[in-house]
């Protein structure tokens, strides 16, 4: 009977060093580099490392054996930046040599570790008071997304965020949007008022035609029955636009 696995084998959360004699080992000189860098970010701050130091220390804890410099470096050309690396589809880590499943899944955790901090600063506040906070969650989580994403923000009487969950997702350019389930999932929740959200991946947040027509579809939906839309939000590159602002709300 072969011994149990460790439970870090088991969910192939990290990459474990080959058996004796596979020849593969870290770099000459890797293991210093690097204790250079977690001194630095530990002593020093994240402010002190640039986007491949960051990517660096990830990898190396997820590919112990592998020189991650090399890796970093190739992210960086493929993706651009650290943001951009880390918020990239799992197929799309996949082609970068060494990254086995441990690297990819390295890097979305902790993409998913800051779309939660980001949350954080929102859930359970009343949102039109910390607008400044919200574009920020918003951006982190749809400003890099390939396709449409259209999500529902669903408020309580006192406007605080009960829910932020997408609806859909569609092209490059148009996702399918249902007024009935929009209205549906906020009775569900008891929600008393909603704010609209997608992106648009070019960048552009102007609004189409498309865009306003179903804003006042969803309004008209939601005011049946005292469901206030306060606003429809959409997120580009770096920008975002508010029908509320724009006056087409």
């Amino acid at each position: 009977m072969h011994a149990p696995k460790h439970l870090s084998e088991q969910f192939g959360l990290i990459d474990l060093p080959p058996p004796p004699g596979a020849g593969i080992s870290a770099p000459a000189g890797a293991e210093g580099h690097r204790e250079r860098l977690r001194q630095r970010l530990l002593t020093a701050g994240p402010d002190s490392l640039n986007d491949q130091d960051l990517l660096e220390i990830i990898l190396f804890l997820a590919l112990p054996r592998r020189d991650t410099k090399s890796i970093a470096k190739a992210l960086l050309a493929r993706f651009g930046s650290f943001a951009n690396a880390i918020a990239a589809p799992v197929a799309e880590l996949r082609t970068i040599e060494h990254m086995k499943e441990s690297g990819p899944a390295a890097l979305k955790a902790v993409h998913a570790a800051a779309l939660r901090l980001a949350k954080a600063e929102v859930i359970n506040r009343p949102l039109l008071n910390n607008w400044d906070r919200l574009m920020d969650y918003l951006n982190a989580v749809l400003a890099r997304e390939r396709v449409e994403q259209f999500r529902v923000l669903f408020l309580d009487t006192r406007n605080r965020l009960l829910a932020d969950e997408a609806q859909a997702r569609g092209t490059v350019n148009h996702t399918p949007v249902y007024p009935r389930e929009v209205v549906k999932r906020a009775l569900e929740l008891q929600a008393t008022a909603i704010i609209l959200v997608h992106n648009h991946p070019s960048g552009d947040p102007t609004p189409s035609r498309d865009d306003i027509e179903m804003t006042q579809e969803v309004r008209q939906a939601a005011s049946v029955l005292n469901i206030v839309l306060h606003d429809h939000v959409i997120v580009g590159n770096g920008r975002w636009l508010s029908f509320r602002r724009e006056g087409l709300l």
